[in-house]
């Protein structure tokens, strides 16, 4: 039992070493944007998707950029399960080349989508009773704007100047835009210190939503103007919201459940090397996090969570990718069985650590 490492905000610890845990406090499952590394998630996901443990009192808040959208939107088809398991295998499945340009990228980022999210379908996600989709993008500004890539490179390199002196600055270059499938804007919105607009999801916008949330900058074009959305081009939700940024809880007793690949937790994409940038202990305060031991990461092939430098690294060689990404995700399988061990057992109160 030694996979997983628990820790909770001081909100959350105190109810846990009390032995209030409940499946039905959890308001907000968040997805962060984290490439491949979501691969690592997909057995906890499998588990709570398959056993119904969320949502069962009241819907729950799917949040998430990127790949979190990514997964969370195969939540709401008819057939969950399998709509997820057919986003695992079109996900590791799909090869990338020397010759892909942003471009080219997004059209196979866009197969991914087409894939797993079928037309037809779309109407039941919408209506689903148990979970409620919310996705993050990032709306360019100025020179984030251009599809030229030499023009990008030059608004990132500003930007991530800008965003060291602070990170209020990132809102010059990008704009926050959150697309909610609930009957008003989700809670976090509605904060007095929110940033950004909100637009509700419908049948005709909920793939460009999804797809845009991951259209990484330099390395996937830019989806342009979203239906029911503002004009311009839509990027990464990381850029602004890479993992935790938001106190996504309404009420001191609501859990906001998160699993991550790392026990770092970075507030924008363009933070990673800016140690010293952590989120609020308000932002943490519900957070309930679970993530892999460093014992777990050594048996991963290569001794480390898949991203994107495998892209790279096995440019010429896809098949040991897809392979090693294969066991990742085979390997990752009993993290969500760990924890329901932990909670069942109740012995979740002796191992959670404070956040």
């Amino acid at each position: 039992m030694n996979r997983i490492r628990i820790k909770a905000g001081k909100n959350i610890y105190k109810i846990i070493k009390d032995g209030g845990f409940n499946f039905d406090s959890i308001s907000t499952y968040f997805g962060p944007a984290v490439g491949p590394r979501w691969l690592i998630a997909s057995g906890f996901d499998l588990t709570l998707l398959q056993g119904s443990f969320l949502g069962r009192a009241n819907p729950v808040n799917l949040v998430g950029s990127s790949a979190g959208a990514f997964r969370f939107a195969a939540w709401l088809q008819p057939e969950a399960v399998k709509s997820y398991q057919k986003l695992l295998d079109t996900y590791i499945n799909v090869q990338y080349t020397k010759k892909d340009t942003p471009a080219t990228t997004l059209e196979k980022i866009t197969g991914i989508i087409n894939e797993y999210l079928e037309d037809d379908a779309l109407p039941f996600a919408m209506a689903n009773k148990n979970y409620r989709l919310i996705v993050i993008t990032s709306r360019s500004r100025g020179l984030l704007s251009f599809n030229n890539t030499l023009i990008q490179k030059i608004g990132l390199i500003t930007c991530f100047l800008f965003n060291y002196l602070s990170r209020e600055n990132i809102y010059k270059f990008a704009e926050r835009v959150v697309f909610y499938n609930t009957s008003k804007p989700p809670f976090f919105c509605l904060n007095s210190q929110f940033r950004g607009k909100c637009v509700q999801l419908n049948e005709i916008n909920f793939r460009y939503a999804v797809l845009a949330s991951g259209a990484i900058p330099l390395v996937i074009k830019g989806v342009h103007d979203v239906y029911d959305a503002p004009r311009g081009v839509y990027r990464d939700g990381g850029l602004i919201d890479y993992h935790l940024t938001h106190q996504f809880a309404a009420k001191e007793d609501e859990i906001v459940l998160f699993f991550h690949h790392q026990e770092r937790i970075i507030p924008g994409w363009l933070d990673k090397k800016i140690t010293r940038r952590t989120p609020d202990a308000n932002t943490l305060s519900n957070v309930l996090m679970i993530f892999p031991s460093p014992i777990f990461i050594e048996t991963l092939p290569l001794g480390k969570v898949p991203n994107r430098t495998d892209l790279v690294t096995f440019i010429d060689d896809p098949e040991t990718r897809i392979q090693n990404w294969r066991t990742a995700v085979e390997l990752s399988a009993p993290l969500g069985e760990d924890f329901l061990e932990l909670v069942e057992s109740g012995k979740i109160r002796d191992v959670v650590e404070k956040l």
